[in-house]
């Protein structure tokens, strides 16, 4: 399924099916999460978090995707992602856009 961020997908014209989203809270383990704390003593990249934030960005994607197959849509446009922090070491990923339906 296509998606982009622009109101627009060149070439085509489109009806609006309307506001899809997948959202997921994910945390890392508490072994990583002390790791990474000592981490930040020294400073750097935190790669257990990045890892952490990347897989759920993907599931977030899927589960968007999931709802506008189940609209019919053949695309999403206005595609945008944010977070929110839960607690301590947990994170929520929400994506979220519009279906459309090719004319």
């Amino acid at each position: 399924m296509l998606i982009v961020t622009s109101e627009t997908i060149t070439g085509k014209t489109f009806e609006m099916l309307g506001t899809v989203k997948g959202s997921t809270i994910q945390t890392v383990n508490a072994f990583k999460d002390i790791g990474s704390g000592l981490k930040t003593l020294v400073g750097g990249e935190l790669g257990n978090y990045n890892k952490m934030m990347e897989k759920a960005r993907e599931i977030a994607t899927e589960r968007m995707v999931e709802e506008a197959q189940k609209l019919g849509a053949d695309a999403i446009i206005c595609a945008r992602y944010t977070t929110s922090a839960i607690m301590q070491s947990a994170a929520e990923v929400m994506a979220y856009g519009t279906a459309v339906k090719y004319q």
